[in-house]
């Protein structure tokens, strides 16, 4: 970026700056969200979660539907150990 360039879109710099952090929430939010190991540790809570009581068969069957799709989805953990 040249001189002229920078000087004209310094006013757009915030702009710039929270689309920035924008991405970054994002690409980390969806990071999380397939990882496999935070999805095996929430199918651990909701196990838990059936087993005292505090959620019914069918909403830890839900549950547990869409936690193994997200699984499925994110492909094999990138540690290479396979379970």
């Amino acid at each position: 970026m040249g001189l002229i360039t920078g000087l004209l879109t310094l006013p757009l710099a915030p702009v710039r700056g929270v689309a920035w952090i924008g991405e970054r929430v994002y690409e980390e939010a969806d990071r999380e969200f397939h990882d496999p190991l935070v999805i095996r540790r929430r199918l651990e809570e909701v196990q838990a979660a059936r087993e005292n009581g505090d959620i019914t068969e069918e909403d830890a069957a839900e549950l547990e539907e869409e936690l193994v799709r997200r699984l499925m989805d994110a492909g094999p953990p990138s540690g290479g150990l396979e379970v």
